[in-house]
């Protein structure tokens, strides 16, 4: 037992290291990944030694790789292939060989004096030429540019190096035997991928379609995981036993399934598996860096740090301009993708172990793709003032796009701005135009905006996170706000905006998790609709009427719960409301008076205005000092700037907004 609690030792202190070090990464707004990196450089067995470089440890970690490659081919389909051909064959897989070409004919033209050759320049430049998909992919989500034209065109380049994997995991290992017998080794190698890929491209697709719906009509959720582990593995351990790499195995297990109608659940079953494995993968990376060698060559690794991110910069930035991207959209894919990658160290660990590349180059190139990867998200963060500063042309196309905006929103009044075009943004704009409210969306998907456009919908495409877009839509004039999208870090980034420009107009925010609620409403947001309470709600009521329960006491009940969550609600649907004959001009609604310094009401309690003897109740006080919005009950004296959320008829409202601001 003693030696038992010894042995776990290390891999406690391991956990703790990386919980900690992701808490700080996820308060800083940093990808999870430099916080594994960090993780094993300060416990690794070349820095404090606090967990031992165990080999038992890597072969774990590889499991990562072998996740995230089989993630990859969930991914790979033809039909998206063929969406973004010119990005993924263009200029993809020109980076790649053009990173290649020179890294080779480096190590041609310096091969003599530093004991190097050409299979030492093909391994070096497969691994220069992969970029981080984890942490790139992850900023594009957190920032909306998924769908910007610089985002499609970065997760083109980053298919296209993941596709370059592939061939580079069957040629990289046999790099290190003998000149006289590497054609042959590389013959072979490519020979038993062909065949391999032919018996289980040929015949997998059935067979997995076919033995999935067997697991799957067994309705098991913990079959249906155990499944996938064993179809995983079992294609790793093929290809593995084929002289190949686990990670091509794991590879063709995605593609064969992403052919198949079980794709998404086998994606969602699979994802704590690959982030915790990945997460291990990158501590164990983080280990491999010799912190002593490093700093006897800090000038080196910083020399190579430099050159690795101005080579791709260039190159990068240099292609996407020869495919016809824009100079703002090309330097933001250059300035995303001038970092190494995670398969970088995948290749380079395995040339290493090869020995196609010797440590004395290893090591330092290493520190400077580690240290590229965590300068990323800081290059990222500053790419809009960077494009603006050296992109001439991108002040004219932000110009004409906030003109666009502006030339919409011009002769609208009163209008609600919804930020997302999406199913809950056309939703939004549905119901608002049956009504008679006029709106205007904002959105970053171009065909989307064309299509709503042509079809006579108020959408431009625009970026809601900028603040310049925000006053062409004319948010200084605006009757409320939408946020339909439910990333809450973009959500978050926007409201500041709106909060900014002004804070008086209602902004009503989306919340995917319960969690988010509270940020959303600090961030300034009047109204959240968490997504998890409405279908919660609609799947009770539906139940309960299908149980004998009364249609009224349904409603009842369902009115009871919302008055519960939604502030602004409270109050709203009781009484007259309830009459379907009633006339809408003796129907509550809600109002919203904004206090100017010299209005009566300023430095009175609300129990002073008496605002009950007129049939109205106060449902909140958003101020402006606060930043936040208050109950009537402890809004205390009203202050300049106050606005006052009344619930009642028109002429009661009409009466009440009188009393509050005549002066």
């Amino acid at each position: 037992m003693h030696a038992v609690g010894i042995a776990l030792q290390p891999i406690v202190i391991l956990l703790a290291a990386a919980v900690l070090a992701v808490v700080a990464c996820r308060l800083l707004s940093l990808p999870p990944i430099i916080g594994y990196l960090a993780v094993g450089l300060a416990l690794g067995p070349r820095a404090l030694g606090a967990a031992p470089d165990d080999e038992q440890l890597r072969d774990l970690a590889e499991f990562g790789v072998v996740f995230l490659m089989f993630s990859i081919g969930l991914e790979f389909s033809l039909p998206k292939l063929r969406v973004m051909q010119r990005d993924v064959f263009g200029l993809g897989l020109a980076q790649v060989a053009i990173t290649i070409a020179a890294c080779v004919a480096l190590a041609l033209a310096v091969g003599g004096a530093a004991g190097v050759d050409w299979r030492t320049g093909l391994a070096l430049g497969g691994a220069v030429a992969m970029s981080s998909t984890a942490v790139v992919s992850k900023l594009l989500v957190e920032r909306m540019e998924l769908e910007s034209a610089h985002g499609r065109a970065i997760i083109g380049v980053l298919l296209a190096q993941d596709l370059a994997v592939v061939p580079l995991l069957i040629l990289v290992p046999v790099l290190g035997e003998p000149a006289a017998g590497i054609g042959l080794a590389i013959g072979v190698a490519l020979a038993k991928a062909a065949f391999v890929l032919a018996v289980l491209l040929l015949a997998g697709p059935r067979i997995m379609r076919a033995w999935f719906g067997v697991v799957a009509r067994r309705k098991s959720t913990e079959l249906f995981v155990l499944n996938v582990l064993l179809v995983v593995l079992t294609l790793a351990l093929v290809t593995g036993l084929a002289g190949l790499s686990l990670a091509l195995g794991a590879f063709l297990a995605g593609m064969l399934i992403s052919e198949t109608e079980y794709r998404y659940q086998v994606e969602e079953e699979i994802k704590p598996f690959r982030d915790v494995l990945l997460g291990v993968f990158f501590v164990t990376v983080g280990m491999l860096l010799d912190l002593r060698l490093v700093m006897e060559r800090f000038g080196l690794v910083l020399a190579l740090l430099a050159a690795l991110v101005a080579f791709k910069f260039a190159l990068i930035g240099v292609l996407a301009r020869l495919a016809g991207k824009p100079p703002g959209a090309a330097l933001r894919t250059a300035l995303a993708l001038a970092q190494g990658g995670e398969f970088g160290f995948v290749l380079l660990a395995q040339a290493n172990a090869a020995g196609a590349v010797p440590d004395a180059v290893a090591q330092p190139l290493l520190a400077a793709m580690i240290l590229s990867m965590m300068a990323t998200p800081f290059l990222v963060g500053a790419s809009d003032r960077l494009v603006l500063r050296f992109a001439q042309s991108e002040w004219m196309q932000r110009s004409l796009e906030l003109h666009r905006v502006a030339v919409q929103s011009l002769e609208t009044e009163r209008h609600v701005i919804i930020l997302g075009y999406g199913r809950n943004g056309q939703h939004v704009a549905r119901l608002l135009d049956a009504e008679g409210v006029r709106y205007m969306a904002l959105d970053l998907d171009p065909e989307r905006v064309r299509e709503a456009a042509l079809a006579g919908d108020t959408v431009v495409f625009a970026d809601c996170a900028r603040r310049e877009a925000l006053l062409a839509a004319g948010v200084m004039r605006a009757a409320a706000v939408v946020v339909t999208f439910a990333e809450s870090a973009g959500a978050v980034r926007v409201l500041a905006h709106i909060q900014a420009l002004n804070p008086t107009v209602p902004v009503i925010a989306r919340a995917r998790e319960d969690a988010d609620i509270a940020r959303l409403s600090a961030a300034g947001a009047s109204e959240i609709v968490p997504e998890a309470l409405e279908s919660g709600l609609m799947l009770a009521s539906h139940t309960l009427m299908w149980v004998g329960v009364p249609l009224n006491r349904v409603v009842r009940r369902v009115r009871a719960v919302r008055d519960e969550q939604y502030g602004l609600l409270r109050g709203l649907f009781h009484g007259a409301t309830d009459e379907a004959d009633h006339a809408d001009a003796a129907q509550p609604r809600l109002h919203a008076v904004t206090l100017p310094a010299g209005a009566e009401a300023v430095g009175r309690a609300l129990d002073e205005l008496a605002l009950d003897e007129l049939a109205v109740q106060v449902r909140s006080v958003r101020r402006q000092a606060a930043g936040r919005r208050l109950g009537a009950g402890e809004a205390g004296p009203l202050q300049a700037g106050d606005v006052v959320v009344m619930l009642g008829i028109p002429e009661a409202l009409a009466a009440a907004e009188a009393r509050l601001l005549r002066g």
